[in-house]
């Protein structure tokens, strides 16, 4: 598979099928992971892997308390526009994506500062690596026949997860990633298909953007 092809295939899987990922596979993800572009050079980044139920029931509880509480949402139906209706099919899915998919990813990175309150845009230097990181991740899991699941922490979700898998103090978790192969009747919610050239300015802007 191409890098193209790999961009184009590449979707959110929220039901996985029982196979699981090789070891060599799961190295080969996280070693594209790790070609990401780095902040500091130094590559403060972790992956805790997590296979067995127990381990993810254990890093996913309070995952598993916050979606339990989505009850109106399981009611609702697939409903309205693109956006409501693949809200209505991944929120009842937030717990069942990861603690059903093959391969629980857990990503961490140093912060080097509150991200919370950064003193200026550099300061999330970090924060942005992590993320290229992630992308990484996701189009490699894609080039190997894979699909990934991701969901980024509510609340304290974080620190939660992070004091669960015994994280050292300093470190991050951005998001949990499921990688497995995408269950053969899995749904593939409608995507909004926005035109390249809707986006494109060259020298400026060359319309005003709607007020909000």
């Amino acid at each position: 598979m191409d890098f193209y092809e790999a961009v184009q295939k590449r979707h959110t899987i929220r039901e996985f099928s029982d196979e699981p990922v090789s070891e060599a596979a799961i190295k080969r993800i996280l070693s594209a992971g790790m070609l990401a572009p780095s902040n500091n050079h130094m590559r403060d980044w972790e992956f805790v892997i997590l296979k067995t139920q127990e381990e993810k029931q254990t890093a996913l509880r309070y995952v598993k308390e916050w979606a339990d509480k989505q009850e109106e949402v399981k009611q609702s139906g697939l409903k309205g526009t693109p956006a409501q209706r693949m809200y209505a099919y991944a929120i009842p899915r937030q717990y069942t994506m990861l603690v059903q998919a093959p391969c629980l990813i857990l990503p961490f990175f140093r912060a080097i500062t509150d991200i919370l309150h950064p003193s200026a845009i550099h300061s999330l230097n970090s924060f942005a690596s992590i993320w290229c990181v992630i992308e990484n991740i996701f189009l490699a899991a894609t080039a190997e026949g894979y699909g990934c699941s991701m969901r980024i922490p509510v609340g304290d979700e974080g620190p939660q997860a992070a004091k669960a898998v015994g994280a050292p103090e300093g470190y991050m978790l951005p998001c949990y990633i499921g990688i497995g192969r995408a269950k053969e009747d899995a749904e593939k919610p409608e995507q909004y298909v926005i035109p390249i050239e809707d986006r494109l300015h060259y020298g400026k802007f060359s319309y005003f953007l709607p007020s909000f």
